[in-house]
């Protein structure tokens, strides 16, 4: 084994240091891009195939030689997209790996590691919007992984849970995440990275996942800082019985019946595709279960038992706008009927936070109502709990820049939505051809600067930026990102108190 290893420290010596790591499993070239070295497609597990389908990721397969890290692997199979206007990804079911941007030369920098949204059922870490080329020139380095969703990612079944050494199902992408992690610290610092300083970060799922690895006990040690953008998970689990594993198991149960699987076998052997010929919205979510979420995330954070590090996170003024159909349609008539459709019925506090007597009010209602519901009370409550629990900083921003986005295009009108915060701190304005302005390049240069100094030093302040107030419980200030960027009091705060008040009966209720 001393020989193999050194062989292989020989051939990554001869294709330069500038462009070859040795990492777990082999040796890996990279490429230059332009003051960085780029390196696609790395694996962190092995495929789960065959057998390993719906197991915990297995250690990676050795490889002999130089592997050339210069593609990206396919996306985790799924259907759909993750956002609006993204081509839809070749996918796989093979599909562990990691992509990492560093600086040239890079010596230990402090670490993003980016978790990709799609509600649990799409995402690719090689979209376009989420290289880390742009943070990377700011001073991290940048990670992007798979991580297995929809029903590959997420079925609890009985059968599962028995083969189980830890006597469990469900999870499967949240243990990849995990893996991913694990990789991260025994191999980032042949890249330039400190595994001292790992952050990560992510976007709607991607911010949920988040912090449900704050609150796993699977993931501890794993990061030392957490940014979530627009996404959380901490309502009350009394709202969401089918997370809890014993009703997970039970859908599972219904979802391999759909597929005409009568067994976990018949289950392995269905071709990965056909997977998702079922209704798999049922599967395909974080499951409450004994080895990677014991509790929910609100009980683990309102007990201080949380993977305890300075937290960043925040939501978008007009998060909806991306999200709701057939506005339009919204009436002060349909009102109360449009929420009972999508949200079912709600207690009368909700309703009188949202005034929806006229048609326009209704319409302004409604995009108020699920902004509040999906994003901004998840994160304010993160920052408010780690703030109270925990011993290291939380920082809170809302995000009210509005974009350029042309009419023909397919995030017309959408203002400060959901997504349009992922231009800026990546720093990919230039992706577009959009007509940014002055302010739109000032406030990403800003935010990509807050970000990466956030994953130096947990905290996000620095030299030529305007002052990001930390938040307490007597000083609930957030960063208003826009131009000018400015502190103020939480928006909305006064809506957010009633689905506080709301939740609090939820959970005792419970």
């Amino acid at each position: 084994m001393r020989f193999v290893w050194a062989m292989v420290l020989a051939a990554a010596c001869a294709i330069g240091a500038q462009a070859a790591a040795v990492v777990t499993g082999g040796a890996v070239e990279g490429v230059g891009e332009d003051g960085l070295t780029v390196y696609k497609g790395i694996p962190f597990a092995a495929p789960p195939l065959g057998e390993l389908r719906w197991r915990a990721p297995q250690p990676v397969h050795p490889w002999n030689g130089v592997r050339k890290a210069d593609r990206f692997a396919p996306a985790c199979m799924q259907t759909g997209v993750s956002m609006p206007g993204e081509a839809p990804p070749q996918t796989s079911e093979d599909c562990l790996y990691l992509n990492i941007w560093a600086p040239s030369g890079a010596k230990k920098l402090p670490v993003i590691v980016w978790i990709y949204g799609g509600g649990f059922t799409n995402g690719s870490a090689a979209m376009p919007l989420y290289r880390g080329d742009g943070l990377a020139r700011k001073g991290a380095i940048v990670v992007t992984f798979g991580y297995r969703v929809g029903p590959l990612g997420f079925l609890a079944l009985e059968e599962l849970t028995r083969e189980s050494p830890e006597h469990t199902s469900g999870n499967y992408g949240l243990m990849d995440e995990i893996a991913a992690l694990k990789w991260v610290q025994k191999n980032i610092a042949a890249f330039g990275g400190d595994p001292q300083r790992v952050t990560i970060a992510g976007q709607s799922a991607g911010a949920a996942c988040v912090s449900i690895l704050m609150a796993s006990p699977a993931a501890k040690g794993l990061f030392q800082r957490a940014i979530g953008e627009s996404g959380g998970m901490f309502e009350p689990m009394a709202l969401a019985p089918g997370y809890f594993l014993n009703n997970a198991e039970k859908d599972g149960q219904a979802y391999a019946a759909a597929l005409g699987a009568p067994s976990l076998a018949a289950l392995r052997a269905l071709p990965a595709r056909d997977l998702f010929k079922a209704n798999v919205d049922a599967v395909s979510h974080p499951v409450i279960e004994p080895a990677v979420l014991p509790q929910s995330p609100y009980d683990v954070f309102a007990a201080g038992k949380q993977n305890d590090v300075p937290v960043l996170a925040g939501a978008n003024e007009e998060e909806a706008r991306a999200l709701v159909k057939d506005l339009d349609a919204v009436t002060a008539a349909t009102y109360d009927a449009e929420i009972v459709k999508h949200w079912g019925p709600l207690p009368a506090p909700l309703y009188d936070q949202y005034p929806h007597a006229t048609d326009a009010q209704a319409r302004q209602a409604r995009l108020n109502f699920e902004r509040d519901l999906r994003f901004a009370w998840d994160d304010w409550t993160w920052v408010k709990l780690e703030s109270s629990t925990g011993h290291n900083a939380a920082y809170g921003y809302r995000f009210a820049h509005k974009p350029p986005f042309p009419p023909d295009s397919p995030y017309a009108g959408w203002g400060a939505s959901h997504f349009a915060e992922l231009w800026y701190v990546f720093a990919h304005l230039d992706q577009e051809p959009w007509a940014w302005t002055a302010d739109d390049r000032r406030l990403s240069d800003a935010m990509a600067r807050y970000w990466v100094n956030f994953a130096a030093n947990g905290d996000p302040n620095g030299p030529g930026l305007p002052a990001w107030p930390r938040f307490t419980k007597d000083d609930g200030r957030v960063l208003m990102l826009d131009d000018p960027i400015t502190a103020a009091p939480t928006p909305h705060l006064d809506a957010l108190q009633v689905f506080d008040q709301v939740y609090a009966q939820a959970r005792g209720a419970h």
